[in-house]
């Protein structure tokens, strides 16, 4: 073999190692970002992956519609002149709580508003939502009068009116109703103030590079203190207290975090979203929305924007924080503070 031949032969060789160490690179380059195989254990239990601790995760929810059962079965009232139609119930003489739960519609919704009814504990003279095991020297049952799906209307008023009726007659009871006419203007005007005050924030996290695997956003999330949902997709920063909603939610495709190789699913965004009347002013929410946007960007080799896919001035930052302090303190005044029991009930 000559000299020339010889040099060509190697020639070739490191072309086709140059090719192949291109085509490795590139195929590298264009798949997700894995999360890191070793975790700590606090990372562990996050992503739940130790079967142990399968049944202990529990995503904070919203109040239990199943009627009598509220947040960590606390069953002290509910209803509140201030955002429900209230009817009361004399009663002759006490009424168990098995007979009163037996007394209740099959179906506790009116419209899209759920149908309660509460009890006066005859032992301690409070409102409680019904129980077994106790007994009730009266009875008010109530709709609430609107929620994000709209105001009351005349015609959930008056099936509100047939179901209190009914429950009522078990017991030989009247119950007494405010003027129709009267509620359904206080619905309005609550609707109108609850479109006015409401508002839910949302950051988009995006790519700059290489894309994400959902293992990998679950371990950098956990990282922030985020702990998996109940749905796929889904991932959430618990409350300072339990059963309470939680004070961030961060998403991304459910597709991609059920798909049967999730390694190789790729994200190339996710968002981050704050229900603001939902989580009181003492969490810092969209303080910590921030921090968590811009920790996760620097983690992640991602841009924060808004839902518009234009990146997050720090202006438009410190004016969404003015309009947010303004907003706590319109709710405040309205006896309708953000993460109070009545804002998390109307902006439902």
């Amino acid at each position: 073999m000559s000299n020339l031949q010889i040099w060509l032969a190697i020639a070739g060789g490191l072309v086709l190692v140059l090719v192949v160490a291109h085509s490795t690179w590139t195929s590298r380059q264009s798949q997700p970002k894995q999360a890191e195989p070793l975790l700590s254990q606090d990372e562990l239990q996050a992503l739940d992956v130790l079967p142990a601790r399968e049944g202990d995760r529990k995503e904070p929810v919203l109040d239990n519609e199943l009627h009598g059962e509220a947040l960590e079965r606390d069953v002290s009232s509910q209803l509140d002149a201030l955002i429900d139609v209230i009817a009361t119930m004399e009663l002759d003489g006490p009424v168990s709580g098995e007979a009163a739960l037996a007394a209740l519609p099959p179906i506790r919704r009116v419209g899209n508003k759920l149908f309660v009814v509460e009890g006066l504990n005859a032992d301690n003279g409070n409102w409680e939502l019904l129980q077994a095991q106790r007994y009730y020297s009266a009875f008010q049952a109530g709709i609430q009068v609107a929620n994000r799906q709209g105001p009351l209307t005349e015609i959930e008023f008056s099936e509100f009116v047939v179901k209190a009726q009914a429950f009522a007659e078990t017991f030989s009871a009247t119950p007494e109703f405010p003027d129709m006419h009267e509620a359904l203007a206080h619905a309005r005007e609550l609707d109108q103030f609850a479109n006015a005050h409401d508002a839910q924030l949302s950051f988009t996290l995006q790519a700059r590079k290489s894309a994400w695997s959902p293992g990998y956003v679950q371990q950098q999330a956990a990282r922030q203190g985020f702990v998996p949902g109940v749905i796929p997709g889904r991932m959430v920063v618990p409350a300072s207290h339990t059963g309470l909603p939680p004070v961030l939610v961060l998403h991304f495709d459910a597709r991609a975090a059920m798909a049967e190789d999730p390694n190789q699913a790729a994200l190339r965004s996710i968002s981050l979203t704050l229900d603001v009347p939902q989580v009181a002013q003492t969490e810092l929410a969209f303080a910590r929305m921030c921090e968590t946007a811009q920790s996760l960007a620097d983690a992640m080799d991602g841009m924060v924007t808004d839902d518009n896919g234009q990146p997050l001035s720090e202006p438009a930052i410190q004016m969404i924080d003015q309009d947010l302090r303004k907003l706590y303190d319109e709710l405040a005044d309205r006896d309708l503070a953000a993460g109070s029991l009545q804002a998390r009930r109307l902006f439902s």
